[in-house]
C-alpha cells in the first residue's frame, strides 16, 4: 500500500508536444522539492553551464512560478504548493505554461505543466438539509429533482454515483448530472406528513470519498405542475469592463398551475459567480455586480432554479462569454541588468534584458517597444517579447555618470495603449584622467629670515574621476637646491597641496630656486602630473655694512699721512665698505660722526672719499682722528663705524709721539706672528751660512767673509729712531738709517738718511758709504768693475725669481753678491739660496695679510752693507 502511494506521489509523465515544447505531467499537492523531470536533458542543455548562464524559470507577469530548476543537474522541482482546483477549477484539463530563460546568449525555452487531479476533495451538497414538498396527489413514478453534489475534483475523482438509504416510498434515479427521487409508493399525508431520506454522493477516487445530505419530504396537497424554463440553456456575450447593473440575460420559466402553485421565484444554484452577477428573484434578470475582466475569466456558467409556491422547481443553465477589449497597457519587466557598467565598455555590449507583456488577446497583445534617442543605448529584439539593452557608443562617466533610460511599449489595440518604464543605469568610474593643475606654473614669494614652517603658497590639482580615482595626493619630486635635497627646503601637505618652508632662507645665499610638485591620484594604476613651483626670496635689511678699508675700530691700527701742503679738496683717503644685501638695502651712505677738527675734513656721501675742506694750516693738530659711520638705506637702517687716524706731516721722523698711539691686542698678536716668521727665516738663513763656512774650513781655505748686517722688524707703530747695533764687525751706531713706508701708499717708498758721523770707522776697516754708494748697490751709479761684474749680470734674473717688490729685490741682489764673492759658492747657488729666503718672506707676508684681513704694509727695513775685506 505504501509503495503504491509513493508511486502516486512521484509519478510524472514527460512527452514532447506537437510544437516541440517540453511538457510534464504530475499530480497536484506534491511536496516542495519533489522532482518533476530533468529539463536540461529534455532541452539538450549542458547542466554545468546552467549556473553560469543564470538559468531560471520565468512566469508571465507576477504569477507564481510553482517550479524551479536545480542549477547543478538541471532537474525541474516543485517550488510552491500546487492546487489544481485553485488553478483550474472544474476544467477537465489543467495546464500551466512557463519558460526557461538562459543568458549569455539569451535563450527562451517554453514548457508546459499538466496538473493531474488527485482525490483530495469530498463530494458536497449545497445544503446540509434539502426540503421537498410533495403533494399527496403525486402518482407513482413521479420524479423530484434533487440538487446534485459538487466535488472540486475532476474526472474519476469527481462524483460518480449516488445512493439513497432504503425507505418505503422513494428510490433514486440518476441520469447524468440529474438526480431524481422517484416515487415508488404513493404518499398518504394522513399516515405520514414528513419523511427524512439520507442521500449519499460517492466519488470514484481511491480511496473513495463521500458526502451526505438529508432530504426532508413534506407531504402536501396536490400540485402537479412544475415550472418550465423557456430554454434549457441560455447564452449571452458580455464585453469586459461592463458597468455595474448591466443586464446580461433574463431567464424565464412558466408554471401551468394557478395561484400559489403558479407563483415562481428564481434562485441560483452555484455561488462561484455571486461577486460578479446578481439574479433578480422575481424577474429573472441576471445583471453585473462586479468587475468583469476578460483576463481573469473568459467564460462563466450560472445555474438558475425556478420554483413554484409549493416547491415544484426546474433549472436552466446560463452561459456568459466575456469578450476582450484593449484595456491592458503593455507591462515592461526588467529581467536582468548590469549595474553599474564600466565606462570603458565597448559599443554593442549587452547590459540588460527586457521582457514586455500584454494581458489582452489577439491584436490587443501585439506590442512594439522603443527607447528615446538621446542616450547611447538601444533595444535589440531577441526571442518572443524579449529585448536586449545594448550600448551604442563610448561612455564617459566624467560627462554623464547616470542614465535614466525610458522604455516605451505600445500595443496594437484600438485605441492603442502604451506604458513606460525607466531604467536607471550608473556608469562605474575607471582611472582614465590624471590630475590637472589649475595653473601651468606657480610662483611663491617669501622674505628671507622667514620662520620654518611658514606657508609659501598652495597648489591645486583637479581629477574628474570618482572616489579614490579622483583623490589627489601631492608630493615633492626629488631634486637638489644648491647641492642639498629639495626636501630640506620645502615640504608639501599631501592632502591640501599647501607648501611650507622647512628652513629659514637667506637672500644672500640664493635668491630663487625651482621645485617640482607631483599630483598623483589614488587609482590603480595611479596617474600623475607635475608642475613647477618657482620660489623667489626677497631681501630684508639684515646685513650691516662691512668696512673693508680701514678695518673697523678695534681690529687694526691704520694711519694715513697728510702732507702739510695739502690744499682744500685734496683726496686724503677713502673708506671702502660693502653690504651683502641688495637694492636699496645695499645703498651706502658715509658720514663723519666725530672728528678732531670738524671743519677740516669731509667725506663723500656715496663715494666714501675723505677730502680736505680747506688748506692745511700750521695751527691744525698733527694727529687727526676721524670716526666714520657707514649706513645702508634699509628700513630700519643698519650701520657700521670705523676710525681713521691721519697724521699731518711730511716725514714720520717728525712725529716723535707716534709710538704713543694705542693699538689693540689683535694687532699686537699679528706683529708677534710677523716677528716669529722673520726670526724663523733668519735662523734658516744663518744655518745655511754656517754650513757654507764649514765647507770652506774643510777645504782649508781661510775665511774672508765678514758679514755685517742687521734687520729691524717693523712693529705696529713707527718709533722715531731704531736701536743701535754695536759689536765687532758691524756697523757703528753712527750708521743708523730710517726707512719707512706710508700707510696710504700703493707702492713701497724708501727714504735713506745719511749717517750722523761719516768718520766713525777707519778707512781701512770700513767700506765707506755715501748716499751715492747706496745707489751703487742697486746698480744705479758707477761702481768698481769687480762689483759690476758680480752683480749686474744676475740682477735681472733675481728680479724675475723674486717678484716686483723692489726692496726685497735689492736685498736679494746685495746678499747674492756677498755670498758669491765671500763664500766661493757658484753664483747660481748663491742666487737660489738668497731667493729662497726672499720667497719665504713673501709667503709669510701674504699669509699674515690674509689672516689679518687688512692690507699688509712694511713699516721699516734696515739694510746692512757688506764690506769686502
Amino acid at each position: 500500500m505504501m509503495g503504491l502511494k509513493r508511486s502516486c506521489v512521484v509519478f510524472f509523465l514527460m512527452w514532447q508536444a506537437v510544437n516541440g515544447d517540453a511538457s510534464y505531467s504530475f499530480q497536484e499537492e506534491m511536496k516542495r522539492g519533489s522532482l518533476i523531470g530533468n529539463i536540461a536533458k529534455a532541452l539538450n542543455l549542458d547542466p554545468s553551464k546552467l549556473s553560469g548562464r543564470n538559468a531560471r524559470v520565468d512566469a508571465a507577469g507576477n504569477r507564481k512560478r510553482y517550479c524551479d530548476i536545480n542549477l547543478s543537474n538541471g532537474d525541474l522541482i516543485i517550488a510552491d504548493r500546487i492546487d489544481r482546483e485553485e488553478l483550474c477549477g472544474e476544467k477537465p484539463s489543467c495546464v500551466i505554461k512557463r519558460d526557461i530563460v538562459l543568458e549569455n546568449p539569451l535563450e527562451l525555452h517554453p514548457f508546459s505543466l499538466h496538473i493531474q487531479d488527485i482525490n483530495d476533495n469530498s463530494p458536497q451538497f449545497k445544503e446540509e438539509l434539502i426540503n421537498i414538498e410533495i403533494r399527496e396527489s403525486a402518482v407513482r413514478g413521479a420524479r423530484f429533482v434533487i440538487e446534485e453534489a459538487h466535488d472540486a475534483d475532476v474526472g474519476q475523482n469527481s462524483v460518480q454515483q449516488y445512493s439513497l438509504k432504503k425507505n418505503d416510498n422513494f428510490i433514486l434515479a440518476v441520469d447524468g448530472n440529474t438526480i431524481e427521487l422517484v416515487l415508488e409508493k404513493e404518499l398518504d399525508r394522513e399516515k405520514q406528513q414528513e419523511i427524512n431520506l439520507l442521500l449519499t454522493a460517492l466519488d470514484g477516487g481511491s480511496p473513495q470519498r463521500s458526502g451526505t445530505v438529508v432530504i426532508h419530504v413534506t407531504v402536501l396537497d396536490a400540485n402537479d405542475n412544475a415550472p418550465v424554463f423557456s430554454q434549457a440553456v441560455y447564452k449571452a456575450s458580455l464585453p469586459e469592463n461592463s458597468p455595474v447593473n448591466t443586464v446580461v440575460v433574463t431567464v424565464s420559466a412558466t408554471d401551468a398551475d394557478e395561484g400559489v402553485n403558479g407563483d415562481l421565484t428564481y434562485d441560483r444554484l452555484s455561488d462561484k459567480t455571486q461577486k460578479l452577477f446578481l439574479l433578480d428573484e422575481k424577474t429573472g434578470d441576471i445583471s453585473v455586480t462586479g468587475d468583469i475582466d476578460y483576463e481573469e475569466g473568459s467564460k462563466y456558467e450560472v445555474f438558475v432554479e425556478a420554483k413554484d409556491g409549493y416547491g415544484l422547481s426546474s433549472e436552466a443553465k446560463v452561459i456568459i462569454d466575456i469578450t476582450d477589449v484593449n484595456d491592458n497597457a503593455p507591462v515592461t519587466y526588467l529581467k536582468s541588468l548590469t549595474n553599474p557598467i564600466p565606462e570603458n565598455v565597448s559599443p554593442g555590449t549587452e547590459v540588460g534584458i527586457i521582457n514586455v507583456q500584454d494581458r489582452d488577446s489577439e491584436n490587443n497583445r501585439q506590442v512594439r517597444c522603443s527607447i528615446q534617442q538621446n542616450v547611447p543605448f538601444k533595444l535589440v529584439p531577441s526571442i518572443k517579447n524579449y529585448y536586449s539593452l545594448v550600448t551604442t557608443g563610448q561612455l564617459d562617466r566624467e560627462l554623464v555618470s547616470d542614465y535614466n533610460i525610458t522604455i516605451t511599449a505600445t500595443d496594437e489595440g484600438s485605441p492603442p495603449l502604451s506604458s513606460s518604464k525607466t531604467v536607471q543605469l550608473s556608469v562605474a568610474d575607471i582611472n582614465d584622467n590624471p590630475p590637472v593643475f589649475e595653473e601651468q606654473s606657480y610662483s611663491a614669494y617669501v622674505t628671507e629670515n622667514n620662520k620654518p614652517g611658514s606657508t609659501l603658497c598652495s597648489v591645486t590639482a583637479r581629477d574628474p574621476d570618482w572616489r579614490q580615482n579622483g583623490t589627489v595626493i601631492y608630493s615633492l619630486l626629488p631634486g637638489e637646491v644648491n647641492g642639498a635635497p629639495v626636501s630640506s627646503y620645502l615640504s608639501v601637505n599631501g592632502d591640501t597641496g599647501v607648501i611650507h618652508a622647512v628652513r629659514s632662507f637667506d637672500y644672500e645665499q640664493f635668491r630663487s630656486f625651482k621645485v617640482h610638485v607631483m599630483a598623483r591620484d589614488n587609482g590603480s594604476p595611479p596617474l600623475s602630473s607635475n608642475v613647477t613651483v618657482s620660489v623667489f626670496i626677497s631681501d630684508v635689511n639684515d646685513n650691516s655694512p662691512q668696512i673693508l678699508y680701514p678695518a673697523p675700530e678695534g681690529n687694526s691700527f691704520m694711519t694715513e699721512l697728510v702732507p702739510k701742503a695739502a690744499h682744500g679738496g685734496s683726496l686724503v683717503s677713502k673708506v671702502i665698505a660693502v653690504d651683502a644685501d641688495s637694492g636699496q638695502n645695499a645703498w651706502l651712505s658715509y658720514y663723519i660722526v666725530k672728528s678732531t677738527d670738524p671743519g677740516l675734513f669731509t667725506i663723500g656721501l656715496h663715494s666714501g672719499e675723505i677730502r680736505t675742506q680747506r688748506d692745511i694750516s700750521e695751527s691744525d693738530s698733527m694727529k687727526q682722528n676721524l670716526i666714520v659711520a657707514v649706513k645702508d638705506n634699509g628700513q630700519p637702517s643698519l650701520s657700521a663705524t670705523c676710525s681713521m687716524y691721519l697724521l699731518i706731516s711730511d716725514n714720520l721722523a717728525e712725529v716723535p709721539e707716534l709710538k704713543d698711539i694705542s693699538y689693540d691686542e689683535k694687532n699686537s698678536k699679528l706683529t708677534s706672528y710677523l716677528i716669529i716668521a722673520l726670526v724663523s727665516v733668519s735662523t734658516f738663513f744663518l744655518t745655511f751660512i754656517i754650513i757654507i763656512l764649514g765647507v770652506r774650513f774643510c777645504r782649508r781655505r781661510k775665511p774672508r767673509l765678514l758679514f755685517d748686517g742687521a734687520v729691524a722688524i717693523p712693529s705696529a707703530y713707527l718709533p722715531p729712531n731704531y736701536a743701535d747695533v754695536d759689536g765687532t764687525g758691524t756697523l757703528r751706531s753712527a750708521y743708523n738709517y730710517d726707512a719707512y713706508l706710508t700707510t696710504g701708499s700703493r707702492t713701497s717708498d724708501f727714504k735713506f738718511v745719511t749717517s750722523y758721523n761719516d768718520n766713525t770707522l777707519p778707512a781701512d776697516q770700513t767700506l765707506r758709504k755715501s748716499p751715492s754708494d747706496f745707489a751703487d748697490v742697486f746698480g744705479d751709479s758707477e761702481v768698481s768693475p769687480e762689483v759690476r761684474k758680480t752683480v749686474n749680470p744676475y740682477f735681472g734674473l733675481i728680479l724675475m725669481f723674486g717678484g716686483a717688490q723692489f726692496p726685497s729685490n735689492v736685498v736679494c741682489s746685495g746678499c747674492t753678491s756677498v755670498l758669491f764673492r765671500k763664500s766661493g759658492l757658484p753664483l747660481v747657488a748663491s742666487l737660489l739660496m738668497v731667493r729662497l729666503c726672499s720667497l719665504s718672506l713673501l709667503i709669510v707676508k701674504y699669509f699674515l695679510s690674509f689672516r689679518s684681513g687688512t692690507l699688509f704694509r712694511y713699516s721699516a727695513t734696515v739694510f746692512s752693507l757688506f764690506r769686502a775685506k
